[in-house]
């Protein structure tokens, strides 16, 4: 009878933990993982199910990314508020590291050019600014400078850029309560070059991207799981991660 009470604890105590998975409704993840939390680059594998709580499986190649120039750093998100250092801070020039939602995407293109992106989306106009000032009431959002009734912000990012990085993007959903100075402004986007990291997004290959975007859909409930290697093995059986292909 011991024995049968310590087998129903224990499989109760598993099923609660599958059930706080922020993975349970997923259809689609989308993984980054880096070697250590000094990772300048990664790489990004795509997962999806047929159905949620089934079984991951693998969705083409592994891409190559780069991450903040200062490596990765627990963010806010799903999963990783809670964890130890290191802590994500506004400026660091770390990539977010946790569990987290993603889109809308964003793009140079009109609306009606992309039309077979089925996240949201936003077309930039030489007008949308990332706001990155933690004063501001608009921190960790993309605004239309004109449609704002006071601009409040002394520092910001102009999103309509000469160099085409954000030409394509998808907003990585870190930091969603916008608390101040937790980190702002975070996307996929693309790459300058594989050696160039970045102030604190994930790139990658143009080519790559618009993979994504052609990929991704509301209705499957994406998610971003992105952390260090060790971290990533620690919490795959914990909260049913897809397994890494070694």
């Amino acid at each position: 009878m011991r024995l049968v009470t310590l087998l129903l604890l224990s499989m109760s105590a598993a099923s609660v933990m599958a059930a706080t998975s922020p993975l349970d409704a997923s259809r689609q993840c989308i993984v980054v993982i880096g070697r250590d939390w000094g990772s300048t680059t990664g790489i990004l594998k795509a997962f999806e199910r047929p159905a949620a709580g089934g079984q991951w499986k693998l969705r083409g190649g592994a891409v190559p990314v780069v991450l903040g120039k200062r490596g990765m750093a627990w963010g806010v998100g799903l999963f990783g508020a809670n964890q130890t250092a290191p802590r994500k801070t506004e400026g660091d020039n770390k990539v977010p590291a946790g569990i987290f939602r993603v889109g809308p995407a964003f793009g140079y293109a009109a609306s009606t050019e992309a039309s077979w992106v089925k996240l949201k989306y936003v077309p930039l106009t030489a007008e949308t600014e990332g706001i990155d000032d933690p004063r501001s009431r608009y921190y960790n959002r993309l605004v239309e400078r004109s449609k704002v009734a006071r601009v409040d912000w002394r520092s910001s990012e102009q999103m309509r850029r000469k160099d085409d990085l954000y030409k394509w993007g998808i907003v990585v959903d870190h930091n969603p309560a916008a608390i101040p100075g937790a980190g702002s402004c975070i996307f996929f986007h693309i790459w300058k070059n594989s050696r160039s990291a970045t102030a604190g997004c994930t790139a990658m290959p143009e080519r790559d991207l618009v993979n994504l975007l052609r990929w991704l859909e509301p209705v499957a409930r994406p998610l971003l799981v992105q952390m260090p290697r060790r971290a990533y093995e620690a919490l795959q059986p914990k909260l049913n991660l897809p397994a890494l292909p070694r």
